[in-house]
């Protein structure tokens, strides 16, 4: 990344939420084994080319509320103790769907997206960075509702436990920031999108937050992204005692879930966190992975329901 970055290469990069693999394409826009699109950016002819049908994803199997609670009470019993103030709590369903996961990829709208092999694809809602011209540009999203709530909107930017989730993230992402980058900044705080699914439209809540980049910053995209590593939005604060703690709770690897995927143009490089992601296991299953904050306020069947919430196909 450093040495192409430097040479005004174009390449997509994806690395795992663990940071163990990852993955390094020299001129994406030529090959079509690895599918993927940022912005306006799509290496695959087939994405966007008309097609009506709708297609909907249902869940095979939910993990019950009993098994998340155990996972929660873990999560809850580190924050109490003192290890963490927000921890990011994911699980994996199986669900089931008539597409496979190229046509999942081709049919979704989203701001980023990936398909890897026949691995997994993710249809992400959430920029990690975008580096261009000098500035740094994060844009963590905290803060999920379901959009045909009565007053929706109002309800999620007052909910106290999300103010407080959201004020952490902002706070952690500025630090990072400012370790890589000068006179960090909030663009925009606490804005909300909608986005539409197969099933209904949400509303999440993000923030955008800036940085000037050293005068040198074209030779180390490499060591800028890895620094930042894990998304501060799906792991917590403080990170390295919340990772662990996030390990003991979820007692397993995440891969690539929650990672981080990106694309450089040759003059700037636009990536995004690795969620509203599926993958499929080696006999063809199918799993659906989603998560979200945890709090000291949190209340356990709240956050049960939003996981539910998120597993959704976006503009299928």
């Amino acid at each position: 990344m450093n040495e192409s970055g430097l040479l005004s290469r174009p390449f997509l990069f994806a690395v795992d939420f663990e940071i163990k693999r990852g993955l390094f394409i020299d001129n994406p826009l030529s090959q079509q084994e690895v599918l993927f699109r940022a912005g306006n950016v799509c290496n695959d002819v087939e994405t966007f080319s008309g097609r009506t049908t709708k297609h909907e994803l249902s869940v095979k199997d939910l993990i019950p509320l009993s098994d998340y609670s155990i996972k929660f009470e873990s999560i809850l019993n580190g924050i109490r103790k003192g290890d963490s103030y927000l921890a990011n709590l994911t699980v994996k369903n199986e669900v089931a769907t008539d597409l496979s996961l190229i046509d999942i990829f081709r049919h979704t709208r989203s701001p980023f997206g990936i398909c890897c092999y026949n691995d997994f694809v993710c249809f992400s809602p959430e920029r990690f960075v975008l580096i261009e011209k000098g500035v740094i540009t994060s844009c963590p999203m905290k803060g999920t509702i379901d959009a045909s709530l009565p007053d929706a909107a109002e309800v999620i930017m007052n909910d106290y436990k999300e103010i407080c989730e959201h004020n952490t993230i902002v706070d952690l992402i500025r630090n990072d920031l400012g370790k890589i980058s000068d006179d960090v900044w909030v663009e925009r705080f606490r804005y909300i999108d909608r986005i539409a699914t197969d099933r209904r439209d949400i509303l999440q809540v993000s923030s955008e937050i800036k940085g000037h980049l050293s005068a040198n910053y074209e030779k180390n995209y490499g060591d800028i992204i890895f620094s930042l590593l894990p998304a501060g939005s799906v792991s917590g604060a403080p990170k390295s005692s919340t990772i662990k703690l996030i390990s003991e709770s979820e007692k397993e690897e995440r891969g690539f879930y929650t990672g981080v995927f990106g694309y450089f143009n040759g003059h700037s490089l636009d990536s995004a966190v690795l969620i509203r992601f599926i993958e499929r296991t080696e006999d063809g299953r199918m799993f659906y992975r989603s998560g979200g904050g945890i709090t000291v306020n949190s209340i356990c069947a709240g956050e049960y329901d939003e996981i539910i919430e998120k597993i959704y196909i976006p503009g299928c």
